[in-house]
């Protein structure tokens, strides 16, 4: 593995590495930071799409109680890096909401200002609460 390869793996997981930090905060700066403001979120739920733009999401998580708040440990893991040239990869992540476990699809693609999630699409895969 090259030295370019290796620095692109970091990059992109240290991106990976915010989006995580960001949603355990709820820290819309950090959001801002990592999603590109035209990127699109999508999500299926007994049978029906969900689409939202990524700043309707982004004012989503902007009002709700972040994890970090109520002394929540962050629980989150990277499953896959599905790497589609030296710019672009598709990362599948878990990662634990409150009382909820997602597992996000994100589509990070590399320009002028770094990595940069264009696209999300995600699954709440168990609910905790009763």
């Amino acid at each position: 593995m090259s030295t370019e390869t290796m620095s692109t793996d970091t990059e992109l997981l240290e991106a990976v590495d915010v989006y995580f930090r960001a949603l355990h905060a709820c820290d819309t700066a950090l959001l801002d930071g990592v999603f590109h403001p035209a990127s699109t979120l999508f999500d299926v739920d007994e049978g029906v799409i969900t689409v939202d733009p990524y700043p309707a999401w982004r004012e989503v998580v902007a009002n709700r109680v972040s994890p970090a708040s109520v002394g929540q440990e962050r629980d989150d893991e990277v499953l896959l890096v599905d790497w589609l040239s030296d710019d672009a990869a598709v990362v599948r992540v878990r990662l634990r909401v409150l009382d909820s476990i997602f597992v996000d699809q994100l589509s990070f693609v590399r320009g002028p200002e770094g990595w940069r999630i264009v696209a999300k699409v995600w699954h709440l895969e168990t609910s905790l609460v009763e």
